[in-house]
């Protein structure tokens, strides 16, 4: 009996350390890793918005499926700043945006990044650059703003059909053990585990060494956001299945097709052959893509991987730059 109470008094002492331990580290995140840019009201909720340079039209990023908000084109924004206005921001619950109590959806990320917009008082024309994912919402974007969108750029991009297209060689499938994690944040578990749940990318400057412990201090809270739009990710396909007409607005689709590394295959748990195959898919889903826009162009990289916009982000500059230039020359593209 004894030694039965001293187990549970030494869990629950445990269990009340974990919660100082995670309490401590939104004290400290706040702290030493203040919001870039600024936080923009959208009623009663906050978005992180971080804009740069001047000119038009005003790039907006757009991230994929991943924690790092606003920071996922560190490599890419200031580079893209010094020719015209670049907005880069967090999506709600992502790093310092504010959580929102509304189902996640295309139209609703949609609806909350003009919203922040309008309220910071940027205009358009703007030219969308969407990753993964990403790019859907961009569609999403274009289909409720149409008006104010005079170019895109599809950053290796999602497709509305991707799911059942593969469907013959690999099936989704979802971690027990971050949901596990995230329903135990609170506790601290998954500050203390961030730094090998989300590991180091190469690091080019000291600048990105500081971005990755923002990443990891606001790890926690951006982890459930990322878990949430994971299993959101099935209806946010759906939504963006009948809206595929861009006009002639200016389109450049860029398609990673390094070979998958050992560990990916074994994450999507299939053979080289297969992901051989998988691969041939994607770019035909890419080719499908830019033929969205009657002014598109479809580029393959053979030597990056999904994340271009970290591994090689001369390709996503020159792309956006493209995009930037054929709106200059020719104004922005009307709507569908």
């Amino acid at each position: 009996m004894h030694i039965a109470l001293g187990v549970a008094a030494f869990a629950a002492l445990l269990v009340l350390a974990g919660i100082v331990y995670e309490r401590l580290g939104q004290y400290r995140a706040a702290r030493d890793f203040p919001p870039s840019g600024t936080m923009v009201d959208i009623g009663g909720r906050r978005i992180q918005l971080d804009c740069r340079g001047s000119g038009s039209p005003t790039v907006v990023f757009e991230a994929g499926l991943s924690v790092e908000g606003s920071l996922s084109w560190s490599a890419v924004q200031p580079r893209i700043a010094a020719h015209t206005r670049a907005c880069a921001y967090s999506r709600a619950g992502l790093m310092w945006s504010d959580s929102s109590s509304a189902p996640h959806s295309a139209k609703q990320v949609a609806q909350d990044l003009r919203a922040a917009l309008a309220k910071a008082g940027e205009r358009g024309p703007f030219v969308l650059v969407g990753q993964s994912i990403g790019a859907l919402y961009a569609m999403g974007f274009t289909r409720q703003f149409g008006p104010e969108v005079a170019g895109l750029v599809f950053v290796d991009p999602s497709h509305p059909e991707q799911v059942e297209r593969v469907a013959g060689f690999m099936t989704e499938s979802r971690s027990m053990l971050s949901r596990v994690g995230v329903a135990l944040a609170w506790t601290g578990v998954l500050r203390a585990a961030a730094p090998v749940l989300l590991p180091r990318p190469p690091q080019r400057t000291a600048r990105d060494a500081q971005a990755m412990q923002a990443v990891w201090a606001y790890a926690p809270k951006s982890l459930a956001t990322q878990l949430a739009e994971s299993d959101s990710t099935d209806s946010t396909l759906a939504e963006s299945r009948d809206f595929r007409d861009l006009g002639s607005r200016p389109l450049v689709v860029l398609t990673a097709m390094a070979p998958y590394t050992d560990a990916e295959l074994r994450g999507m748990k299939i053979t080289p052959e297969q992901g051989t195959q998988v691969q041939a898919i994607w770019k035909q889903l890419h080719e499908e893509q830019a033929t969205w826009s009657s002014r598109s162009t479809h580029r393959v990289l053979p030597s990056s991987g999904h994340n271009i916009q970290l591994e090689d982000p001369d390709a996503v500059v020159e792309a956006v730059l493209s995009v930037v230039r054929a709106v200059r020359a020719g104004g922005p593209a009307g709507s569908p």
